[in-house]
Parts: C-alpha cells; structure tokens; sequence
C-alpha cells in the first residue's frame, strides 16, 4: 500500500486509486462521500489528506477553518483517535454500522456523536424514480410527460467522444446559474470519468446537448450514487426527465439510487424530499464530551 502508517499523511492524488477504491466500494452503508471518485474531485476544496491504521483508511481535511478526520472502513485504534482529536475539531461522516457496531466503546472514550442531517444522504428506490407512478408522482409524472410532447429528446451513454459537448453543458449551466458551485469538480470528473470509473448518459434536445449526469456504483454494487446532474433550464423539464431517464437506464441489480445530501439549503432540501426518499444514509458528527475537552 502507498498510502502511509498514521501518523504520517500524504495528499490523494490518481496513483492511489488501486489502494482507495477496493476498499471503499466495499463499504456497506453507501456514504456518498466515500468513494475514490469523491475524495479525489473534491481534494482542493477539503485539503484532503490520506493515511493508514490496521482496521482503517483515515482522511483529514478542512472546511471553514474548521479540522476534521474522517475513517470510512472502521475505527481506528483508541491511540489514534485519541491522537486526531488532538489535531482536528471534529470526526465527521460516521456512518451508521460505524456508530451502531462500535456506540458504547465511543461513549467509553468520551466521543459523543449526533447527526448530521444536513449531510444525509437521500435514498429512493430505483423503481421508484424509473416508474413516477400512483398519486405521490402525479406532479413529476406531468413534468416528464410535458417535457416528452414538448421536445424531440434522446439519451446517450456517455463516452470519450460525447465529453466536449457535456462540458459545453456545464459552462451553459455555470452561465444561466450565475454560480460555480461544484464547476471545478464537475468538469474534472467529465474529463477523467474512464479513468475515475463514473458511469453516465448524455440527453440532447432538438439534436443539442442539453444535459448531463454522472455517478458510479456503491455499497457493493446495491446502490448507485448520483454525483453529478447539469441540465439547461430553457428546457422546461429537463431535470426531472433526465432523473427519471436515467433511473429506468440503470441495470435492475442496483435496488436504491443515492442522490446525495443537501448540505442545509432549504430549497434543495425541499426538492429531494418531493421525490419521496425511501430513507437515508445517516451520518453522524463525533466530538468530544465537554469532560474530555477539559481534561485534555
């Protein structure tokens, strides 16, 4: 392995991916975050930092002036967590068979967790979002049907040669937007989607590239997370049609599509609740008790 033994740490880069993605793909509860994919698109923006234990891969990174470590696999020994806590203000995306398999040895060391729910995940069942059908879809079921009567439309798997005219989506976008929101990260993993092992489709209207979305397999293989989605909203429609698209493209062996978290925007919060989630990847954040604070 290149990744080295804690406490040493080096930053993620593309030479690690045959150590990172095994592990991770293997992970049960499907954290959105936890893939090589992820960590890696977004490395720049959290500082990210890789190194090792026996039981763990551990990621430090920063956000907002704020230090935090991350351990997707499992929890490293009491020595190492007690060392990261030294070092960075909080534990972040504990997910559930971490906290639920391990929940009296935390208390014991004096880690109190909570959740996180402006980072939980949001779970539908495929079928669901392929078939919009009975009352709950009536409103989305309108939209995909308008979009349908309104547009001569077509769906594409995406490839090598279909990469120049998603980007041109995702400048469209970044311009009718007026926000870069994840632009950066979006346009990297476009680039390097062969290499990163991101699956995704191409949606044209009047023969025009008009979106795109992007994602890859997790929680061994029973889940599919949606990472990137960019449409033009000149298109009326458009995102909910490419929602429903390319659930129904999905091969049936993925059961629940992961659409990530809404990091406490109302609105969006708003929008991936009226898709009816079928439940959530629950995170949880771990910090020290206040006793522990301060004694240390």
């Amino acid at each position: 392995m290149r990744i080295p033994k804690y406490p040493e740490f080096i930053p993620i880069g593309l030479e690690l991916k045959e150590d990172l993605y095994p592990r991770l793909n293997m992970t049960a509860d499907g954290v959105s975050e936890f893939t090589f994919s992820n960590l890696y698109l977004f490395r720049h923006r959290y500082q990210y930092q890789l190194s090792h234990d026996d039981n763990t891969i551990i990621i430090s990174g920063e956000r907002d002036g704020k230090k935090f470590f991350m351990t997707p696999c499992s929890i490293p020994s009491r020595d190492v967590i007690e060392d990261l806590f030294a070092h960075h203000d909080y534990w972040k995306n504990l997910s559930d068979s971490v906290v639920c398999s391990n929940c009296i040895n935390l208390k014991d060391w004096g880690i109190e967790t909570r959740e996180d729910r402006d980072n939980f995940d949001y779970l539908y069942l495929r079928t669901d979002l392929a078939e919009l059908s009975g009352k709950k879809y009536h409103k989305k079921r309108n939209l995909v049907n308008a979009f349908i009567n309104s547009y001569t439309y077509e769906e594409r798997p995406l490839t090598a040669e279909l990469v120049p005219q998603a980007l041109y989506v995702l400048d469209e976008w970044c311009k009718e937007k007026n926000i870069e929101g994840d632009y950066v990260a979006a346009k990297e993993a476009l680039e390097r989607f062969e290499y990163l092992g991101l699956k995704g489709a191409m949606y044209y209207v009047d023969n025009k590239p008009a979106g795109w979305c992007l994602g890859e397999s997790v929680a061994k293989g029973r889940m599919f997370a949606v990472h990137f989605e960019k449409g033009l909203e000149i298109y009326k429609g458009i995102y909910q049609f490419i929602n429903q698209a390319f659930a129904s493209s999905l091969p049936k062996h993925f059961l629940y599509i992961n659409r990530e978290q809404d990091l406490g925007d109302e609105g969006l919060r708003q929008a991936k609740m009226t898709y009816r989630p079928c439940g959530f990847v629950r995170k949880y954040v771990g910090t020290l008790s206040d006793r522990m604070s301060n004694k240390s």
